[in-house]
């Protein structure tokens, strides 16, 4: 009862704490998640994706 009393206090009591701690939450989820998917794509997809086959197509030009 005492974490839940804790919580209530320091969270949910004022309006404009619970709404901001909202809005960080989502935010630190969605770039969790899009760090979490995006390495996830690359790990699966390796080898097939256009940074890793274009040394095969495309040639660097030197300054000679």
């Amino acid at each position: 009862m005492a974490l839940a009393n804790a919580f209530y206090n320091t969270v949910v009591k004022r309006n404009s704490v619970f709404v901001t701690s909202i809005f960080a939450g989502a935010f630190a989820f969605n770039v969790g998640f899009d760090v979490a998917v995006t390495s996830f794509w690359d790990r699966w997809n390796q080898g097939k994706q256009w940074k890793d086959i274009r040394s095969r197509y495309i040639q660097e030009e030197s300054d000679s």
